[in-house]
This record gives structure tokens, C-alpha cells and sequence, in this order.
């Protein structure tokens, strides 16, 4: 998979991806330099010239914007409205973040299987193999496909300093977050 590229979302949310960001694995501080912009979004203009072709995947995008920049409400109000599995993922992600390691479960219940899943396996794996693990982290390398339960419990245990894997999470988390902004963004494209 090529690395994540800001530019390739164009100049709207390319300007928003500009700033690398690891997101932490709770709600974080808001970036305070990036709230006119997000309050700001055209999603119209976002998507030109091709427009929106899916307005739920577009609001996703939205969301998500809002959580890379540690703006955790605003997401989780957004994030609540699309009825749609990616919808789900990123209420999902939020929660985990928050943290509320339960309810983010049951979102992530109601993703069910994910179009992005494999591509994070592998991806989860990569950065895995380069990591001295935990036993509770060991899923990373010998699950045969992703495990997202697993993963919360892994974000709470590092969060909690059960295990030392916070930037193991983050790592991954950054990954996930990268993988399914393309996914939404690609899905919302008319």
C-alpha cells in the first residue's frame, strides 16, 4: 500500500491533512488552528469538480476530519447520523477514543465486516513485526483477518498502562484512520 498522500483528497481536505498528525488514543487536545477550516467544509467544493456521489460517505469524510483533529464531539455528532456501516467504523473509532471501550464494540458490531479490514490486517501486521509485543497484542501478527474487539482491548490496556503499547496503538490507529478516510473519500466521489 503507498504511503498516505494529503494531496490526492484535494486542496479542501488536503490543506485539513497537511499537518501529520499520530492521534492519541483518547479524546486529545483540539487543534484549535484548524477549527474555521472544519467549521468551514463545502462539501461540494471539497468533492469539485466531480461533486458528491454518496452524501453519507461525504459526512463520513467530514467526521473524520473532525477526530484527526482531535475534535471528538463534533465527530461523534456527525459521525452518529450516518446510518451506514462507515458510519458505524467511524462512530466506532471515536469511541474508542473517548474512551468508552463498550460502546465502541457495539459500534463496531454494527460495522460488521469492513471493505477496509484486509488492507488493515495487513497493514497492522507490517507495523506489528517491527514491535516487541504483549501477549494480548499477539492477534496482530497470527489473527487470519482483522479483529477490531481485539484491537479495543489493546487501545484500553495501553490506555490504561495495563501493557506498554501505546505507540504500537497509535501507529495502528493512524494507519486505520488513513485507510478508511481513503475509503470514505473514494466511496463519496460522484
Amino acid at each position: 500500500m503507498s504511503p498516505f498522500d494529503p494531496a490526492a483528497y484535494g486542496p479542501v481536505f488536503g490543506a485539513l491533512l497537511r499537518e501529520a498528525r499520530l492521534m492519541p488514543l483518547d479524546p486529545g487536545t483540539p487543534n484549535a488552528a484548524a477549527k474555521t477550516a472544519l467549521d468551514a467544509i463545502d462539501l461540494d467544493r471539497a468533492f469539485a469538480p466531480n461533486g458528491v456521489g454518496d452524501p453519507h460517505m461525504a459526512e463520513a469524510c467530514r467526521s473524520a476530519l473532525y477526530l484527526y483533529h482531535d475534535y471528538t464531539d463534533i465527530s461523534h455528532t456527525i459521525s452518529q447520523k450516518i446510518e451506514i456501516s462507515t458510519g458505524s467504523y467511524w462512530h466506532g473509532v471515536m469511541h474508542r477514543r473517548e474512551p468508552d471501550y463498550t460502546n465502541s464494540k457495539y459500534w463496531f458490531r454494527r460495522v460488521g465486516e469492513h471493505a477496509v479490514f484486509p488492507t488493515l490486517h495487513a497493514e497492522a501486521m507490517r507495523i506489528a513485526r517491527d514491535t516487541v509485543l504483549p501477549d494480548n497484542a499477539r492477534f496482530l501478527l497470527e489473527g487470519a483477518v482483522w479483529d477490531p474487539f481485539a484491537f479495543v482491548d489493546l487501545c484500553e490496556a495501553a490506555h490504561t498502562g495495563r501493557v506498554s503499547a501505546t505507540d504500537l496503538c497509535r501507529r495502528i490507529q493512524q494507519r486505520e484512520w488513513e485507510l478508511l478516510f481513503d475509503y470514505s473519500y473514494r466511496q463519496a466521489k460522484a
